[in-house]
């Protein structure tokens, strides 16, 4: 059983330099004399709804998934990441975001495939090609991006929508498509190297002093679904379900429990067996994506750990 009570829920830090604090619906983000401090909390978000109960290491296994695919993927486009000084915190530059995600299809699956069964074939004004079956790889990714929303649902939006409406100049949109490919690209190739297929992510861009920046968590379960390569074609072939990597069992369990998200619709609360399993899926993907054996932190006062870690780094700035 885990001890819900060395999880974090939300911190309220105060750091001296600090201009301003943001929660995000995972994150914690403190501005601190110009740098990014983001503390990768234990909330769970699904259908843009927090739920109501942390999963323990949660945070710390996205926060070190998203360091390890951000060092890798640097060679591509420079990245915000500066210091990780403790396992739930990242630190560094603070940019101008893009108010777009940049979201890149491998596969028919989740939302697109949603659209799709629902008769549509245009996606964010691309086409999907007809007589496909859920799950199926698409002949090329497709780039799907949405509008950032601070509040509510990410709503679709075309790429002609995001250059006519200034929400992007075209040159950097156009540099934009250019990044999300190929860490795409890099991305499937990581996966399948651990026997992981990569279906479909997102990648959030800023700008600081003229240059693009990749800024946030990259390869995440939060921000990617994930297919075990190993019996796909075969689970194709038979129309079952794909044995997957993600959020997407949280989902599921919800809609199976009467929640999508939808006005006056009741949140279940997640028992403690789920959360113990969730907890392991989160884990499980940590190890199966990075090829590394996970530890788990000390959360004994893992709030006082991450305190003294943060305020530590910021005193050698």
């Amino acid at each position: 059983m885990s001890d819900y009570s060395s999880s974090v829920m939300g911190t309220n830090f105060s750091f001296p330099g600090q201009t301003a604090f943001y929660r995000g619906k995972v994150r914690d983000v403190y501005t601190v004399n110009e740098k990014l401090v983001m503390v990768a909390s234990d909330r769970i978000s699904a259908f843009d709804h927090v739920l109501p109960r942390p999963i323990p290491y949660k945070g710390q296994v996205l926060n070190q998934i998203a360091a390890h695919f951000l060092k890798e993927t640097a060679d591509i486009v420079p990245n915000w990441l500066e210091a990780t000084p403790d396992p739930n915190v990242a630190i560094g530059v603070q940019c101008d975001a893009f108010r777009v995600e940049m979201v890149i299809r491998g596969y028919l699956a989740g939302h697109a495939w949603r659209e799709y069964k629902a008769g549509k074939r245009m996606i964010c004004g691309v086409a999907m090609p007809e007589g496909m079956k859920e799950n199926d790889k698409f002949p090329e990714p497709l780039i799907t991006p949405a509008t950032k929303a601070e509040e509510g649902h990410d709503e679709d939006i075309s790429r002609e929508d995001i250059i006519a409406n200034g929400i992007v100049a075209e040159e950097d949109y156009i540099q934009l498509e250019k990044y999300t490919r190929a860490l795409f690209q890099r991305g499937t190739e990581m996966a399948a190297r651990q026997g992981l297929i990569l279906v479909d992510t997102k990648y959030e861009f800023g700008k600081k002093d003229g240059k693009i920046y990749l800024i946030d968590e990259i390869h995440t379960p939060d921000s990617s679904r994930y297919f075990y390569k190993e019996g796909y074609e075969e689970r194709q072939k038979e129309g079952e379900h794909q044995k997957q990597l993600s959020k997407e069992f949280v989902r599921e369990w919800l809609m199976a429990n009467g929640f999508q998200g939808k006005e006056g619709q009741i949140m279940p609360v997640m028992p403690d067996d789920f959360v113990d399993q969730v907890t392991a899926r989160y884990i499980e993907l940590y190890e199966f994506i990075t090829g590394m054996k996970f530890i788990k932190a000390d959360n004994s006062d893992i709030l006082g750990r991450i305190e003294g870690n943060i305020s530590n780094y910021l005193k050698t700035l």
